[in-house]
């Protein structure tokens, strides 16, 4: 089994950018000799939580730049500027806008949407919120993202999970897409942009040519433009919500072509993606709506093609926040 390296959390970046921060101030005296810091301290001033503003601490201490005192404070342990040396500007910059949901919510999705392919999973906001060094307010905020993009909801017992993409799971989600998918085509046909369709063609026939890259990013980009772009100019905001709930498989596709790329030889929807375009273009609405639900319902069995094709080929890193609680 192919075991799947994770990416440093985000936690792990904010208490570096912090460490970075203060060991600068203090290189430049800007902080000088004797200057208590304290972990609440930290955590204020860059607006993070108090676990990456204990690491940014105890980075400087192995640095040599702070010095631990018995009281739980820290104090700066280089001679420098006297201890009313005015702060520059950038002293005041806060990391806030970094760590709010919006900063940690893509990666989240893709950890628990990617692994539903393997199963059910259990999700522990507390250990969420400690993994990514956020606040409870802040996991709870991606919480409640991710219970309206119907990737999670609560068991008969109140707790979250992730529902594995089963059969019948996977039967629901699609129906919604070929329900919804082919009227927001139909409203989005009269406000799409001047050669956005021609555009959408030759992209389409390039990818189809023999000996083209048809690599993960490439097919990610080319569902998106169809599913997701055309889709967005309907105007019906109600309506393009529905859309993103089931499209969330979307997302699980991110990982499965890149481990199923040579499950089907060469890409099939290529061809129905240009079908439905080339119907656009010559103003045939019916032939467009009836090339796209033909093109979602063929995709639906490739999607539980891929599902099983990986199910025994990968085994994701364990994450503190998600427990593993079916078999898929």
């Amino acid at each position: 089994m192919t075991r799947r390296p994770e990416t440093s959390s985000p936690a792990s970046r904010l208490y570096q950018q912090a460490a970075d921060a203060l060991s600068h101030e203090i290189a430049r005296g800007l902080l000088p000799d004797g200057r208590a810091l304290t972990q609440v301290g930290v955590a204020e001033r860059f607006g993070i939580s108090r676990a990456p503003a204990r690491k940014a601490l105890e980075v400087l201490v192995g640095l040599g730049l702070l010095a631990k005192q018995e009281s739980g404070r820290f104090r700066v342990t280089t001679n420098a500027l006297p201890i009313d040396a005015p702060l520059p500007e950038h002293s005041g910059l806060r990391l806030t806008a970094q760590t709010g949901w919006e900063r940690i919510y893509p990666e989240i999705e893709l950890a628990i949407v990617s692994r539903s392919s393997l199963g059910s999973w259990r999700l522990n906001e507390a250990a969420l919120a400690r993994h990514h060094g956020v606040s409870r307010t802040i996991a709870r905020d991606v919480v409640g993202r991710l219970q309206n993009r119907g990737i999670i909801d609560k068991d008969e017992r109140g707790r979250w999970f992730a529902p594995g993409l089963t059969a019948h799971h996977m039967d629901q989600l699609f129906e919604l897409r070929w329900l919804l998918e082919p009227v927001a085509m139909e409203k989005a046909l009269p406000h799409l942009p001047a050669g956005l369709l021609d555009a959408m063609r030759d992209e389409l026939e390039a990818a189809m040519e023999k000996g083209a890259q048809r690599d993960a990013g490439l097919l990610d980009y080319l569902e998106h433009r169809l599913h997701v772009e055309l889709l967005g100019y309907c105007g019906n905001d109600a309506l393009i919500r529905a859309i993103s709930l089931p499209q969330s498989l979307l997302i699980a596709h991110h990982m499965l072509y890149q481990l199923t790329l040579e499950l089907f030889g060469t890409e099939p929807f290529l061809a129905e993606h240009l079908e439905v375009v080339n119907r656009l273009r010559a103003g045939d609405i019916d032939g467009a709506k009836g090339a796209l639900i033909a093109h979602l319902r063929i995709s639906r069995r490739r999607s539980l093609l891929r599902i099983e094709a990986v199910q025994d080929m990968i085994q994701p890193a364990p994450l503190p926040y998600l427990e593993r609680i079916d078999a898929g």
